[in-house]
């Protein structure tokens, strides 16, 4: 067992274990807020933002979607300013596109007109357009109604990662994965690694990510949820000029998944996807990787059968998007009916951390946590690389109330 003893220096104030995007903008925020403050980040892989941070579509999202007042609302549009201003002071790759959100279903008409109040009621810029109006904003892209949304663009996060890490002056440990954590409260924490290094820090912050929930039971904190990682897989646009910006449908509001979306990236390319199948790990980028213990662990979650239960019908359909590029195709058509088959070139997958509850309720918020000497972020998917910056902030501000305090 790990050991802290009062009479034993701290390795640092606060120790963070993660190094995505949330991480690294928590020890940027810290060390900006008290100047002086010892960060550590331990990151099991060799360097930053290999999982949620930089697999995703690098859309700065508007924050039309999130219900008006919840953190994903108030952080996303902080956020996506902030992110714009971020890139640009750094010179970081990104653009302010806006995006269109593409009703091509009359039964979609309701949703769409909802997501006009919503944005309206989150300060975030709507337009409404019409057939024609979405002929000329995207010549190949079809639908009965649309709405443009101005303040969505793109950026590299893996790049913003880097430049956070760099500002922060924290101490990044790569290659360095949690394997016992130790925790006295009227002491501090201990973390030993798998490679055998005891880091002791007087607060632990958990910005696990795809372990968030593991990383606070080795705490001693029982998180009242479990990840139930969702694999989203993507594809890449052949004839990348079918597409002139960011094209997304009309989603589902009982998901917290967007839907197939086209999306051009800031390397000029189109990418599609993600459809949400279940993983078979929480790292488990396509069907092959499969890791018995993670699974085992994810079906033993009451909430996970209850998810399967409720929503079967909607995960059928996402699990014949990822057997068949004919039915993900199909989905593509809906919005830009000059896709073929041919036009879909294979592209890497990502993985969401999806914090789900014991009844199976999709936790549909961010989610921060604290407990003895601890700050835990439970739930940190899309769009909270968008939201980084402020998500940062928050942990940091908890953080450093739990450092003074003790």
């Amino acid at each position: 067992m790990v050991r802290v003893r009062s009479e034993i220096a701290y390795d640092c104030d606060v120790l963070v274990v993660g190094g995505g995007i949330v991480g690294l903008s928590t020890a940027y925020a810290i060390t900006r807020a008290v100047p002086g403050t010892r960060v550590t980040v331990l990151e099991k892989e060799d360097g930053p933002a290999r999982h949620q941070t930089g697999r995703n579509s690098g859309v700065i999202h508007s924050g039309i979607y999130y219900r008006p007042g919840s953190l994903k609302a108030r952080y996303a549009v902080e956020g996506a300013a902030e992110m714009v201003k971020f890139c640009a002071e750094y010179g970081i790759a990104h653009a302010v596109t806006g995006k269109l959100i593409v009703a091509t279903e009359r039964s979609e008409l309701p949703r769409l007109h909802a997501l006009v109040q919503r944005g309206r009621e989150n300060g975030i810029p709507v337009r409404e357009m019409g057939p024609a109006q979405i002929s000329e904003y995207e010549p190949e892209v079809r639908g009965l109604a649309a709405i443009h949304v101005g303040t969505t663009g793109i950026c590299d996060f893996v790049g913003v990662a880097r430049q956070l890490a760099e500002a922060s002056g924290a101490e990044i440990r790569y290659g360095a994965q949690v394997g016992r954590i130790d925790r006295r409260p009227s002491l501090g924490v201990a973390v030993r690694t798998t490679a055998g290094d005891v880091v002791r820090a007087r607060v632990l912050v958990n910005c696990a990510g795809l372990h968030c929930d593991e990383v606070a039971r080795l705490a001693g904190d029982e998180p009242g949820m479990r990840i139930v990682p969702f694999r989203g897989e993507y594809y890449s646009l052949a004839r990348p000029e079918l597409v002139k910006g960011l094209v997304y449908p009309v989603p589902d509001p009982a998901f917290p998944f967007l839907g197939v979306h086209l999306t051009r990236g800031i390397d000029g390319g189109v990418h599609i996807g993600p459809n949400a199948v279940p993983a078979l790990a929480r790292e488990g980028y396509g069907w092959s990787v499969v890791r018995p213990r993670e699974l085992g662990a994810t079906l033993a979650w009451p909430g996970s059968w209850r998810i399967a239960r409720r929503h079967w019908r909607y995960g059928a359909g996402e699990l014949r998007r990822s057997v068949s590029k004919a039915a993900f195709a199909d989905a593509v058509r809906r919005l830009c009916p000059a896709v073929s088959d041919d036009d879909l070139v294979p592209s890497a997958a990502g993985v969401r951390a999806q914090a789900v509850l014991r009844d199976g309720t999709l936790v549909d918020d961010f989610l921060i946590k604290e407990g003895p000497r601890t700050v835990h972020v439970l739930n940190a998917p899309s769009p909270a690389a968008t939201a980084s910056l402020p998500i940062g902030r928050e942990v940091a501000r908890r953080a450093l109330v739990v450092l003074e305090a003790g």
